[in-house]
């Protein structure tokens, strides 16, 4: 995909030195670049875990253990208007 990204003139020279004498393309630098900078956020962030929400009770009431979905919602919204 092509795009244009402003970056200072002595980055880019930089990296057309960089290109020349490993023979590959500025564009092959910049995509390690991003690679690198992705990977490495994704490791500081680590594994994403979902907070236990779960509470103490008596499960699902007798109504509902035997219920079908239709069911399930009406008693889900009943007396909230739905």
């Amino acid at each position: 995909m092509k795009t244009t990204v402003e970056i200072s003139d002595a980055l880019l020279e930089e990296t057309k030195k960089i290109a020349a004498r490993e023979d590959v393309t500025v564009r092959t630098l910049i995509e390690q670049g991003l690679r690198q900078v992705i990977a490495q956020r994704k490791q500081k962030r680590g594994p994403f875990r979902l907070r236990d929400a779960s509470f103490d009770g008596q499960g699902l009431g007798a109504e509902a253990r035997a219920a079908g979905w239709e069911r399930l919602r009406e008693l889900a919204y009943e007396g909230r208007g739905g």
